[in-house]
């Protein structure tokens, strides 16, 4: 049986949040609620109490199990995390980072998928910050459930009516089980840039800002896989639980790619390895001159299709090209013998290096393509993972 935690904010909707329990529990969920202090003058832990024969919480130091720490049991014990309604507050605070009841204070303790369900006034869903927020938190993995378009309680009309049961029911009885698809698996990502020293202080590099890998990392996670992510230098952060080795070099980046492949059942290289590296790097610091300055180049591994030679794991492929055109993918995909190849088309403006967006062209061996149309870079690694799984 799967198990929901159901968290209730102040909006006027949270009365048919006691439907919402009852829905759940007939969809096969064990549901446990959490209201915050605004959503109590609404409701009553009561209420929910005698609908799921569960504990309702609502003050951050309540402890139904006298010496456990609520938020952290309740948080590893969940399949999902459904938050249904969430005001505009309840959001802001938790894009924010803010813990300050026990409904968020969970919410950063929980690492499973998580969905929101929007209810509020019209002007407060299209407020800037609202719409950053639900933005902010849809690059963290976070569903949300769009709110419906009508007649809301203070009168006015426009979207912002919290959507039907039977829609948050189906979403995240989808989101519940869509963690099990990797379960059981190890997935292994390369991600980021490598750095391939001229000397101490330079070296070659590339464009790479590692926020595909970051997206691949959270989506193989959100369906259940034991996640290895082997990344060059970058800004991000990867979510845990994944495991990551960090890399400077081609080089190094094989050799933890090696190390790793024995556990591998996926290896998804996302990173940008260096084709080439200096052949001699000087050591200490290159001094000016007013001479022109030959750098020779050697070739690097081709790390992925060592991975695809020496493994018994599926493994995928990027091709970051400057066009449309899968000629070049499809090429790459037979000569490195990949399962499958992402091409995405760099020189489109607003998707590629360095953006929030992305687009695939995903390529498989037996020659069939599909598309993922333009997405955000979560939005492609969890529907590059759907094509890849089924």
């Amino acid at each position: 049986m799967k198990r929901a935690v159901l968290g209730v904010s102040g909006s006027v909707a949270a009365y048919r949040a006691a439907d919402l329990a009852r829905d759940l529990m007939r969809a096969g969920f064990e549901v446990r609620v959490c209201l915050t202090d605004s959503a109590e003058k609404f409701v009553t832990p009561a209420l929910f109490e005698a609908l799921t024969g569960q504990p309702c919480l609502v003050d951050t130091f309540e402890e139904p199990e006298r010496g456990r720490m609520a938020h952290i049991d309740w948080a590893r014990a969940a399949d999902v995390l459904l938050i249904a309604p969430a005001t505009a507050n309840t959001l802001n605070k938790l894009a924010s980072g803010v813990g300050d009841d026990m409904l968020t204070t969970l919410a950063l303790a929980f690492r499973g998928p998580i969905a929101l369900a929007p209810a509020m006034n019209p002007s407060m869903f299209a407020h800037p910050t609202t719409q950053a927020s639900l933005a902010a938190l849809a690059e963290r993995g976070a569903v949300m459930i769009e709110p419906a378009e009508g007649d809301v309680a203070c009168g006015e009309n426009g979207q912002g009516k919290l959507a039907a049961n039977e829609r948050i029911v189906a979403d995240t009885l989808g989101l519940a089980h869509r963690s099990e698809r990797l379960k059981g698996k190890t997935v292994v990502i390369t991600s980021g840039p490598t750095q391939e020293p001229i000397d101490d202080v330079r070296f070659l590099s590339n464009r790479s800002s590692g926020k595909m890998g970051i997206a691949l990392c959270r989506a193989a996670l959100a369906l259940g896989a034991r996640v290895i992510v082997i990344s060059g230098p970058i800004q991000g952060v990867y979510p845990p639980p994944a495991e990551v080795i960090g890399v400077r070099t081609a080089a190094q980046m094989g050799a933890a790619l090696r190390g790793a492949l024995q556990e591998a059942d996926w290896v998804i290289g996302a990173a940008a390895v260096a084709d080439y590296r200096p052949a001699a790097p000087v050591a200490g610091k290159m001094r000016r001159s007013s001479e022109n300055l030959s750098l020779e180049l050697t070739p690097n591994e081709d790390l992925i299709a060592m991975a695809a030679r020496e493994s018994r794991a599926k493994v995928v492929g990027f091709a970051a090209e400057p066009t449309s055109d899968l000629a070049v993918a499809r090429e790459k995909l037979a000569r490195k013998g990949l399962f499958a190849i992402a091409a995405n088309d760099v020189s489109a403006p607003g998707i590629g290096f360095e953006s929030g967006e992305n687009e695939l062209s995903l390529v498989f061996a037996d020659g069939k393509s599909v598309s993922s149309g333009r997405r955000t870079k979560l939005g492609c690694a969890v529907w590059l993972f759907e094509q890849l799984v089924g």
